[in-house]
């Protein structure tokens, strides 16, 4: 149909209404996010592979191409044992962490040990304490010069050599297994809680051990969890940074990421070098991450769980069960009570001593007011506040589009806008923080050395964690609601503001709750990217801890694990209001 305007030309409203119906805000908002998404994962990525064949440039000479930083990185014998501490450090790690997580999962699972409820409640509280608090509560127990352990033993039974060094790979492999070891617990609890038990009840009837059980058939069927779980914990190992820095680098034991922090810190600063580090990271953390996907994808092998309801029976393992509610205990001592309790008696002395009748009269909560009193204190809580809460928001809100665009959408190629926003994964943190580093000082646009350059490490750093929480709400909405909507003339941004985002709530929720808590624990990006005047509570921390204020620094410990547990507690409350049952 033609229309004659004013000025006398024709005008097909055929093609001005093809032309508006074929223009829909949803393309813009997807290929927003798309564009977002390329540049935050590809191109930092893109310029750390540049740089480590760059040579370091100066005023007078500009950075050419060269091997040299790759020569240095891997072809000395010192670089060998680079490479082999990182690897004996992550590999002992993920096996002790899932060790105790597999058997404290079996026993809380399989059998009737008193406390289980106890224990699983607990087990969420390791994952609040930062690394750093969690390695400085064990050097406060287990240090050769001021740990408590070896006074202990000095005292009582006149030891002149201490028994415990955590300055040591051992050390290393001891506390950050037993950090990672609830990850590995509820890992291994949702497989052995998905499983049929009717096998297990079979073989028990026909006169099998309880322990013959749990060998034979129950860690065999969860063989898949327990591997992916132990891939994830080495991942997490390999890229660590809090226990190699504060245990192996007073000692000269390095791995990756102590090296990578050394090259940058050096002067001058050696970018290539930590460049050709950071590769190896990547490389390692990415072979990793695919086999651990590989692994995903072949676990139909070993599905028992059908559509038949079952509801899983504990073995009764006699008087064994008080022995494994001892290990519990004894556990839950040594991961929660005491480097909470050393924290909190460090923190109310005048100078760090080991807990003596002598030590009780020095009792002050003087600590705390000089935290409170400290200069920028409230700033540094203020810049945590924001980040976390900006980076939780941005995160969930980015992600909830991109899971409609790979869930709900046929559109050519999704796979690859998920692909990118799971990239992420295998970035190690102080990869990701030096990456960041090196684009942003290379292409300034004004956020290098500010509070933006920090809170895009942080949404990158969660971009695959927004994805697990909100893909799982996805899957659950059904398109018929959407078509329904669209049917009634209701816009795309219309249909994802009033029906999908509120029936994604309780994944949103969740989401934002966890990458709130984890934001505020971050160190390994952060340590790369802050500047004075930007602080975040991991960095205040960090530097106490170099500048030996102790005393203060397990102060701003008790209040941070508190006031964490504190918000947990709060959020769990509140969150029932919108069904969110796994924050």
């Amino acid at each position: 149909m033609a229309v004659t305007t004013p000025d006398g030309s024709t005008v097909h409203t055929s093609l001005v209404q093809g032309w508006g119906r074929s223009f829909d805000m949803k393309w813009v908002v997807i290929g927003l996010c798309i564009s977002v998404v390329a540049w935050l994962a590809l191109i930092p990525l893109g310029f750390l592979i540049w740089q480590s064949f760059a040579s370091t440039s100066t005023a007078q000479v500009p950075a050419v191409f060269t091997l040299e930083n790759y020569a240095t990185a891997f072809g000395t014998t010192d670089s060998l044992g680079l490479m082999f501490n990182s690897l004996k450090f992550a590999f002992g790690t993920a096996a002790f962490a899932l060790v105790l997580g597999t058997f404290f999962a079996w026993v809380n699972e399989r059998t009737n040990t008193p406390f289980k409820s106890l224990f699983f409640a607990m087990s969420i509280v390791p994952l609040i304490i930062p690394g750093i608090l969690f390695t400085v509560s064990w050097i406060m127990l287990a240090s050769p010069q001021i740990g408590i352990f070896n006074q202990i033993f000095r005292d009582w039974f006149g030891l002149a050599t201490p028994l415990f060094n955590i300055y040591s790979l051992t050390g290393m492999i001891w506390v950050d297994g037993l950090h990672y070891a609830p990850i590995a617990f509820l890992l291994v609890t949702a497989a052995f809680r998905s499983m049929d038990p009717s096998l297990e009840e079979s073989a028990l009837m026909s006169g099998a051990s309880v322990i013959q059980v749990a060998f034979k058939i129950t860690l065999k069927l969860a063989w898949p969890a327990i591997l992916a779980a132990f891939l994830i914990l080495f991942v997490r190992g390999i890229e660590s940074f809090e226990v190699p820095a504060l245990l192996g680098l007073p000692v000269g034991l390095r791995v990756y990421t102590s090296a990578i922090y050394d090259a940058v810190h050096s002067y001058p600063s050696d970018i290539g070098l930590a460049s050709a580090y950071a590769m190896a990271l990547l490389l390692i953390t990415s072979l990793g991450i695919y086999y651990q996907s590989r692994l995903s994808s072949q676990g139909s092998r070993f599905s028992t769980v059908t559509g038949k309801g079952f509801r899983p029976r504990v073995s009764d393992i006699g008087r064994w069960r008080y022995a494994t509610a001892g290990i519990f205990i004894l556990y839950c001592i040594f991961v929660v009570a005491l480097p909470f309790l050393v924290l909190l008696w460090a923190s109310l002395q005048k100078y760090y001593a080991a807990p003596s009748w002598a030590a009780l009269h020095n009792l002050s909560f003087a600590a705390y007011g000089e935290v409170l009193a400290y200069p920028g204190f409230y700033g540094v809580v203020w810049n945590s506040a924001k980040l976390a809460i900006g980076g939780a928001t941005v995160v969930m809100l980015l992600t909830s589009v991109i899971c409609w665009i790979t869930i709900k959408t046929k559109i050519p190629g999704r796979w690859v806008l998920d692909m990118l926003a799971s990239l992420p994964l295998v970035f190690p943190g102080i990869v990701l923080g030096l990456s960041l580093m090196i684009f942003y000082l290379n292409f300034d646009i004004g956020i290098y050395g500010t509070l933006w350059i920090m809170l895009m490490a942080y949404v990158i750093k969660f971009l695959p964690y927004g994805m697990r929480y909100n893909s799982t709400s996805m899957i659950q909405i059904h398109k018929e609601l959407e078509e329904s909507a669209a049917m009634s003339g209701a816009s795309w941004f219309t249909i994802f503001r009033r029906i999908v985002l509120p029936l994604l709530k309780p994944g949103l929720m969740a989401g934002w709750i966890y990458i709130i808590v984890v934001s505020v624990r971050e160190l390994s990006s952060s340590i790369l990217l802050y500047s004075p005047g930007n602080e975040v509570i991991s960095i205040m921390i960090w530097e106490f801890w170099q500048n030996g204020q102790y005393i203060e620094l397990s102060a701003f410990g008790v209040m941070m694990i508190t006031a964490l547990f504190g918000f947990l507690m709060v959020v769990q409350t509140l969150s029932k209001r919108f069904g969110v049952k796994d924050v």
